[in-house]
């Protein structure tokens, strides 16, 4: 007869509730002190610690707005949560991948978003202040250059280009 372990999800319950409060530190609190963060733009971004990672969230959490989990399933130490927002007149979801450690804590997140003007768009909102807290003005104001020209392409493909091969 195996050995039944029942996981607690009281970091999970935290970090929802502190995503949809906006509170940067309150989601903080929910993590293990040596967390990894991956960004969804690239995988070259990789959020390490308390620090970075709230910094992060500070930035991200005030450029998102109505976040509402929506789903949320588990198996074991990981759990896949689901949410909808906006992004000014833009909605987003996003899609984290949490993996709890044996505390109980998150210990590492990797976030998937949608659609790509969603996703370029929060690339040209959070890039230039995260370069600007990175004591990095000069990449800061090159950002919106690159991210825009992106945004620029994805928002046209999506409201011109992909309704002409969308299935009939």
């Amino acid at each position: 007869m195996g050995v039944s372990v029942v996981q607690s999800f009281d970091a999970v319950t935290a970090w929802r509730a502190a995503g949809e409060a906006g509170d940067a530190a309150g989601a903080v609190a929910a993590l293990s002190p040596d967390v990894t963060l991956v960004s969804p733009i690239t995988e070259q971004f990789v959020f390490r610690g308390h620090r970075q990672v709230h910094t992060l969230l500070d930035v991200a959490l005030t450029a998102i707005d109505e976040i509402t989990y929506t789903d949320q399933v588990s198996e074991g130490r990981t759990v896949a949560l689901f949410y909808e927002a906006r992004i000014g007149a833009t909605r987003l979801y996003e899609a984290q991948r949490l993996r709890l450690n044996a505390d109980g804590l998150i210990s590492n997140i990797t976030l998937y978003v949608r659609p790509l003007p969603a996703l370029t768009l929060l690339m040209t909102r959070l890039g230039p202040e995260l370069a600007r807290r990175d004591g990095q003005p000069g990449l800061a104001r090159l950002i919106p250059l690159a991210s825009g020209l992106m945004h620029s392409m994805a928002t046209t493909g999506e409201r011109r280009i992909m309704p002409r091969v969308a299935p009939r």
